[in-house]
């Protein structure tokens, strides 16, 4: 038994390895330029190796992007200042091997649509949890895509096109530039939380009023 969890430990390492490394190699270059060979390289593997763990390039990408697609209603259902900070500030290799892979890899492009559509849908969610029943707005779903549209034109803006003036985008920045933008967007029948000395609301996300019910 032992032996037998040494084998599933090691093989546990090895795929986990040569995800991270299919994440560094789709985020240097992209879909197009990533390959087999360099993937082993950098998980210090055999090419062949990896083709019979995954079977081929496509299905290796699937694993890759896997944790930059899988998100939960914490992650979508507010603080989107805190959000945007955190994307300006760093990427996980996932989410790099993402987005510059969408232009080039159907796949990449599929995973992103996914990724956009999950954040507005929990946008959403968080708008219409206060109602006694669903509450629908015919703008909600255009809004909250709008929100996540722009958070990602700035992530990529930021990282993948060098925007020298996103760089220098800290938290008071967001706070009194993106903010209110992103409460511009927001449903106008929504009651919004007291904002503190940084911008945040200190109750948690907007929730519809009562009274526009």
């Amino acid at each position: 038994m032992n032996e037998q969890r040494s084998r599933a430990d090691q093989r546990a390492e090895t795929s986990a390895r040569i995800v991270a490394a299919a994440q560094e190699e789709f985020a240097a270059g992209g879909w197009a330029k990533a390959t087999i060979r360099g993937i082993a390289r950098r998980a210090g593997v055999d090419p062949a190796l990896v083709m019979q763990r995954y079977g081929s390039k496509e299905k290796l990408f699937a694993a890759a992007i896997l944790p930059a697609v899988a998100l939960d209603d914490a992650d979508t259902t507010g603080h989107l200042a805190e959000v945007l900070e955190t994307r300006m500030r760093a990427l996980s290799p996932a989410t790099e091997a993402l987005l510059r892979s969408a232009p080039t890899a159907p796949d990449a492009a599929d995973a992103l649509r996914e990724y956009l559509s999950e954040r507005a849908d929990g946008l959403v969610r968080a708008w219409r949890d206060d109602a006694e029943g669903p509450e629908e707005n015919a703008d909600d779903e255009l809004r909250a895509a709008m929100i996540v549209s722009s958070i990602l034109g700035m992530t990529i803006a930021r990282h993948l096109l060098g925007l020298d003036a996103l760089a220098r985008l800290d938290r008071d920045a967001v706070d009194r530039i993106a903010a209110p933008w992103f409460a511009a967007l927001t449903p106008p029948d929504m009651v919004t939380a007291p904002v503190g000395a940084t911008g945040q609301a200190d109750a948690g996300p907007p929730r519809r009023s009562r009274s526009a019910r």
